[in-house]
């Protein structure tokens, strides 16, 4: 049986993106619900004016590699760098303020207990 394996620093743009990227490493279904990991590249973003994430799960984030500015609702702006990490409560407004233009941002995101999407159902199966 294989095993994921890999390099979040592989494969880092050059130049500025478009929008952030978003990569999930692994998922995996749990009795709470799924766990996903997902590698975020940041070239300058950030949430729309006025735009606040509202997700019903939990989410560690770390920032990997350089740096950003994380806003949950109620505080002030976080300024995070390598290393440093936050855990969002499910529920939590909060909202990526800044990310840095000049060099790529690279987050580590693990999404705890979100909903399982139901499968679909293929041809010839039964509910």
């Amino acid at each position: 049986m294989s095993v994921p394996a890999g390099n979040l620093l592989a494969g880092l743009p050059s130049g500025s993106l478009p929008d952030e990227l978003f990569t999930t490493l692994t998922e995996t279904a749990a009795s709470t619900g799924a766990v996903r990991i997902e590698r975020i590249l940041s070239t300058g973003q950030a949430s729309p004016e006025g735009f606040w994430y509202d997700q019903g799960w939990d989410e560690f984030v770390l920032v990997v590699q350089g740096a950003a500015r994380l806003q949950l609702d109620g505080e002030a702006e976080r300024t995070l760098g390598p290393g440093d990490w936050l855990m969002i409560p499910a529920g939590r407004r909060h909202r990526v303020a800044w990310t840095d233009p000049t060099a790529p941002t690279v987050w580590l995101a693990v999404h705890i207990g979100e909903p399982i999407p139901p499968k679909k159902m293929g041809r010839g199966q039964n509910a």
